[in-house]
């Protein structure tokens, strides 16, 4: 069975782009939002000593992340107004796949069963305002590389990426809204 939340709109990018930074934005101004998966799970597997990391045991990583996401959908009941999320199930495609493998059945799946708006918000990298921290320890080149990896993903899962101007917050929010009809 298909669910298709035309109102549900992903947020993504490389690392440090600032997905996050707009997403809180939009929340202050009333819109339904969802965080990012991962870096929540970075924190707890640090907490514990965990190896489900993104440089670890990646295919555990992928998978705890694919819940959260998937929970955070399902949590998600909004049916009219504009909900933003930080990253899509999607992007779990191809995640802690060893050279050679296929993809796991329960991944295609997720991605096939689970559909946001086709209009998917891709934020480039930008060296200005990359920086690292706990969880983002990443070369700025890596963000460009993922970046350019997130957006062929989306496009072959049937998204239409959108690339957000590099402007200041308030604007990038603009930019988005605009784009919905909401500005």
């Amino acid at each position: 069975m298909v669910i298709e939340r035309p109102n549900f709109y992903i947020l993504t990018g490389g690392p440090g782009a600032g997905k996050t930074t707009v997403l809180e934005a939009l929340r202050q101004r009333g819109f339904g939002c969802v965080d990012e998966a991962a870096r929540q799970i970075l924190r707890e597997q640090a907490a514990i000593g965990g190896d489900a990391t993104h440089d670890g045991d990646r295919a555990k990583y992928r998978d705890l992340c694919l819940a959260r996401s998937i929970a955070g959908y399902e949590a998600s009941d909004e049916r009219t107004a504009a909900v933003f999320f930080d990253r899509g199930i999607p992007e779990h495609k191809g995640w802690g796949l060893q050279v050679g493998a296929e993809e796991p059945a329960y991944v295609t799946e997720a991605i096939h069963r689970y559909r946001y708006n086709r209009t998917v918000f891709v934020f480039p990298p930008w060296e200005d305002i990359y920086c690292h921290d706990e969880e983002r320890k990443h070369t700025f080149q890596h963000a460009v590389e993922v970046c350019a990896s997130i957006a062929e993903t989306y496009r072959q899962c049937g998204y239409q990426p959108v690339e957000v101007p590099r402007l200041p917050v308030a604007d990038r929010a603009d930019f988005i809204l605009a784009r919905l009809g909401q500005a």
